[in-house]
């Protein structure tokens, strides 16, 4: 009789966990399910083409630049160098694109944005509107940045793409992003007008000329060679609204004299002090002031 009622009570305990387990069966699919569902729907978002239409908001640029970069995060992790050389190309394409489109967006803020401006340096009393539109800029690393004789342009903050791409791509990669990073923390020029001291752009020629030769086969040596040509020409000959010499005088003006100086003193065997040297010589030479440029052919 004992063992009877041992059998039912075990019979009974196996039903029970049975049903048991199949009720816990349809939670466990659920669960699922919703996990599935998630990521169906997160893999169907398809962000906004990067031609620019007037259709498009600001949140959609930013969602598109916010969804970009969360992909570029993903690929860079598994990423050689090599392949984020490649991948750092495309995502500044893409970045540049939008980056347009929203300058165009927001054309009539950009226009009245100096119009905004306080008594005290770099401060701005914004209406509400714009600090709002410029917090959905800040989420993708963007800002407005007032370039001087009341024009404004929606930029990336300073360091953005190096932060991204630091210590995931080559060497030659790595040197270049920083300096193009170094190079647009500051405004350059406007209006013919260097916004920088004549050494400070004396140190960046020394910049891009160490990264020529010491990656003189890096794919972007190109566009080394450009920066560095670009920047030469403006040290050597000057601007319009910031000359290296007197036209009428024919002499150098002192300041820019003490900048060459410093540069031959300082990096003797450096093609920029060569450049220097040479339109030092010419003016010594009392050559006229508009054969100076084929004196110096900065193209040598």
């Amino acid at each position: 009789m004992i063992k009877k009622i041992l059998a039912v009570c075990m019979l009974s305990v196996l039903v029970f966990s049975c049903r048991k387990e199949v009720q816990k069966a349809p939670e466990t699919k659920t669960v699922n399910d919703s996990i599935a569902k998630t990521e169906v729907k997160e893999d169907l978002f398809k962000p906004i083409d990067t031609a620019c239409s007037t259709a498009n908001k600001t949140e959609d640029y930013i969602a598109a630049l916010q969804w970009y970069k969360a992909k570029t995060d993903k690929e860079i992790a598994v990423n050689s160098p090599e392949q984020n050389d490649r991948l750092y190309e495309d995502y500044v394409k893409i970045r540049t694109k939008y980056t347009d489109c929203l300058n165009g967006l927001h054309q009539d803020i950009l226009e009245q944005y100096t119009d905004y401006h306080t008594r005290e340096p770099d401060t701005y009393n914004l209406p509400d509107s714009v600090k709002k539109i410029a917090g959905e800029l800040s989420k993708a690393g963007l800002e407005f940045r007032v370039m001087g004789e009341g024009l404004t342009e929606i930029h990336s903050v300073y360091g953005y793409d190096y932060a991204v791409f630091k210590n995931k791509v080559t060497p030659d990669y790595e040197s270049y992003i920083l300096q193009l990073a170094n190079d647009r923390k500051e405004n350059y020029a406007i209006n013919g007008g260097l916004m920088i001291s004549w050494e400070e752009l004396g140190d960046r020629l020394i910049a891009w000329e160490n990264f020529i030769n010491k990656y003189p086969k890096s794919p972007l040596i190109k566009r080394a060679k450009i920066e560095y040509n670009n920047y030469l020409l403006d040290y050597i000959l000057g601007m319009d609204s910031s000359p290296t010499y007197d036209r009428a005088e024919g002499r150098l003006l002192d300041e820019n004299k003490e900048e060459y100086s410093r540069i031959i003193k300082k990096y003797p065997n450096s093609r920029t002090a060569k450049k220097a040297k040479e339109l030092i010589a010419a003016f010594d030479a009392h050559v006229p002031v508009d054969q100076i440029e084929d004196r110096i052919d900065l193209r040598r």
